[in-house]
């Protein structure tokens, strides 16, 4: 059964099309079979019949694209009823009827986005402003709730990290801690979403090139603090001369948390774990499993476990959205789909291979440069320093949980609400200042005007940006930049980044 939505499009004064997951047709509406003609007709077309190759991806590429990445409407190229290349503002929306999915391409004309005198001009040009007005009061209401939640996660994963972090493991109130800590992780995650919905302008920096073997220790040491009574044998095997990826940090940490969740789950006792790393040189493509394997560098990373395994009829649909063999409200079937969703966007690919009552294993593959890692040389363990910091915020709330986490850590820690508040600490201490940490979004004086006025005055002096979405211009990589929120550690590891880096280019 066709989905209803479109109904109410039907008679609208512009084309709009629905298509399914797959890039066929479903409807068009009358204005869209006004313009492309006999291309839409028979009820069976592909959105690629009318899709022009000026488009960069084919249709189905640029589906895939959209649905990781939604944006905000794009100048799309079409072939029209009389061949001619006609030009559309597009609109795209996507959404699930039982288990299809569905995309609403909207068509606007190439003159939608002309000045608003001349769109007040045109037949229901004040209608049209008035929804543009109110979609930008949207956007601007979810930027704002965005940087909002981030900050008040900010402070809740640094206070309760630190907590975590100076308890006893045996200590009655830890485990509670840790579910607290998961659940603003987990909130944070939708932050994030609401961040990347709300931007105008999608950002699309590089990942910087990361160590996988430090991401996926601390992944096990994570595990092995909220371990289960009969905590799994680990076999960590390390490649020690591991190629370079590069890849989001949050997310493949994510991604490999919820892989070896489940090899725990699938021990159902005492088991064992193995964890493998290893460089891939492919001078001709490789199918493992569903993935397909170009010539080049890869860096796989293999999770191994002697758990139950996987039944083979239930193997082919582990990938599947809301698909699980487990029971319970809190297994919603999105683990390894959205573990799927992170590998692939990384440009790699996971392979799950599995014997019932023998054991599973898990392959990642992420795409790397013949070159060696390096880690940052600054021990995981030696988080403590005795150095001045400049902490810069408007919000109160975080201003405080710096200068708790970094005091405690034994550095001296100075605190300014605004811009101009830290240019007038800089220039009446009399100590200098070895760090200063600002956040990028303020008010008045954002943090990026601050930055350009601190380069002016002390060109030398080391500077960590911080923001809830926002990334600096120019930054390169991510060395000088965390993302918010944090937690205690990943503040305490940047900012001794930060200061080793200080040392190495003084030296």
């Amino acid at each position: 059964m066709e989905p209803d939505v479109v109904f109410e499009l039907e008679n609208a004064g512009w084309p709009v099309l629905l298509v399914d997951g797959a890039g066929a047709i479903c409807r068009a509406n009358q204005a869209a079979l006004r313009l492309f003609g006999p291309a839409l007709e028979g009820g069976s077309a592909l959105l690629s019949a009318i899709w022009s190759p000026g488009n960069g991806d084919n249709a189905e590429q640029f589906l895939a694209h959209w649905e990781r990445a939604p944006a905000p409407p794009l100048l799309l190229k079409f072939r029209g009823r009389d061949g001619q290349t006609v030009s559309q503002f597009t609109c795209v929306s996507v959404f699930t009827k039982g288990s299809q999915k569905y995309f609403v391409l909207q068509l606007l004309s190439e003159s939608a986005t002309a000045p608003a005198t001349a769109v007040v001009k045109s037949p229901g040009g004040e209608a049209n402003a008035a929804h543009k007005q109110k979609l930008d009061c949207a956007l601007q209401l979810a930027r704002t709730v965005a940087l909002d939640f981030n900050n008040a996660l900010t402070s809740i994963l640094g206070h309760t990290s630190l907590v975590l972090s100076q308890m006893e493991p045996a200590h009655p109130w830890r485990r509670s801690l840790l579910e607290v800590e998961k659940s603003a992780a987990k909130a944070a995650e939708i932050a994030n979403d609401l961040g990347t919905f709300s931007r105008q302008e999608k950002e699309t920096r590089a990942q910087p090139a990361g160590n996988l073997n430090l991401l996926l220790q601390r992944c096990v040491e994570f595990l092995q603090q909220n371990a289960s009574p009969e905590p799994p044998a680990w076999a960590l095997q390390w490649e020690r001369k591991l190629f370079s990826a590069k890849f989001d940090e949050a997310k493949m940490q994510q991604a490999f948390i919820k892989i070896l969740e489940n090899s725990i789950q699938a021990l159902k006792g005492p088991g064992r774990i193995t964890i493998q790393t290893r460089n891939l040189e492919l001078t001709q493509s490789t199918q493992d499993r569903n993935v397909q394997l170009v010539a080049g560098n890869y860096v796989c990373v293999e999770i191994s476990d002697n758990g139950c395994g996987i039944e083979l009829d239930v193997l082919p649909r582990i990938f599947e959205p809301f698909f699980t063999t487990k029971r319970g409200a809190n297994h919603r079937g999105l683990g390894l789909a959205w573990v799927y969703g992170i590998v692939t966007n990384h440009g790699g690919g996971v392979a799950v291979s599995s014997q019932p009552g023998v054991g599973t294993s898990v392959r990642v593959y992420l795409p790397a440069e013949k070159r060696i890692v390096r880690d940052s040389g600054v021990p995981s363990d030696d988080l403590s320093g005795n150095q001045t910091i400049l902490i810069v915020d408007d919000e109160d709330l975080l201003l405080t949980m710096g200068q708790t986490i970094l005091s405690a850590y034994g550095y001296h820690v100075l605190t300014a609400n605004s811009g101009q508040r830290a240019l007038d600490i800089l220039s009446k201490n009399d100590s200098p200042v070895d760090l200063m940490i600002t956040d990028l979004v303020m008010p008045a004086m954002s943090g990026r005007e601050l930055v350009e006025h601190i380069r002016q005055i002390s060109p030398d002096m080391r500077i960590l940006c911080t923001s809830g979405y926002v990334w600096p211009s120019g930054q390169e990589n991510d060395s000088a930049y965390l993302q918010k929120p944090f937690t205690s550690q990943e503040l305490l590891l940047k900012v001794k980044q930060a200061l080793a880096a200080d040392q190495i280019s003084a030296g």
